[in-house]
């Protein structure tokens, strides 16, 4: 695999950046939740390093679980629709407060599912904690409760976001580049 920089076209969110407004996050959800009891639900694989930091800025005990949905073709950026569970909770979360994290909100189709299925197992609450939204593409109305960044249109990669399942591992989010994009619409 190549270099990434030579996908990136932009650094939208610096890694201070990202880390700052998780810190942020974590004060409100903690304030929130404060004396109740929560299991955060990380999305997989993208929500993995937002999961990690946002569980380190957290100051309320909590649990943790997750799901792995698949709702995107290889290579391509449009959800087809069908969502499959691929990997479910490993516990009851009946009676319990939910919080669902996850990487990023784009057509919302995705997380209207998961949230539908959610609440047939009886939560007592069930939030969701979204990094980024892009909210002008959503297709189906979706609660954000808590909201790292809003952001346009773009592709983007980096801390958790794959492209083509490489460069999760960047501490920042970054925008690829158009014309080295292949198969995305």
């Amino acid at each position: 695999m190549q270099d990434y920089r030579e996908f990136l076209e932009e650094i939208l969110i610096p890694e201070e950046a990202l880390q700052r407004r998780i810190r942020e996050l974590g004060a409100q959800i903690s304030h929130d939740y404060a004396g109740r009891d929560l299991v955060l639900i990380c999305i997989l694989r993208g929500g993995v390093m937002f999961l990690t930091d946002l569980m380190r800025a957290l100051t309320v005990p909590h649990s943790i679980d997750f799901m792995a949905v698949s709702s995107y073709g290889s290579g391509a950026r449009e959800s087809h629709g069908e969502v499959r569970i691929t990997l479910d909770l490993t516990s009851s979360v009946e009676g319990r407060n939910l919080l669902l994290v996850e990487d990023i909100i784009d057509s919302g189709n995705t997380i209207a599912s998961v949230l539908a299925l959610l609440e047939t197992r009886r939560p007592a609450s069930l939030r969701v904690c979204a990094l980024l939204d892009k909210a002008e593409r959503r297709q189906s109305p979706v609660p954000i409760d808590y909201c790292g960044f809003v952001i346009s249109d773009r592709f983007v990669f980096g801390y958790g976001l794959d492209l083509d399942e490489y460069y999760r591992n960047l501490p920042f989010i970054g925008v690829a580049r158009p014309d080295r994009i292949l198969n995305r619409d």
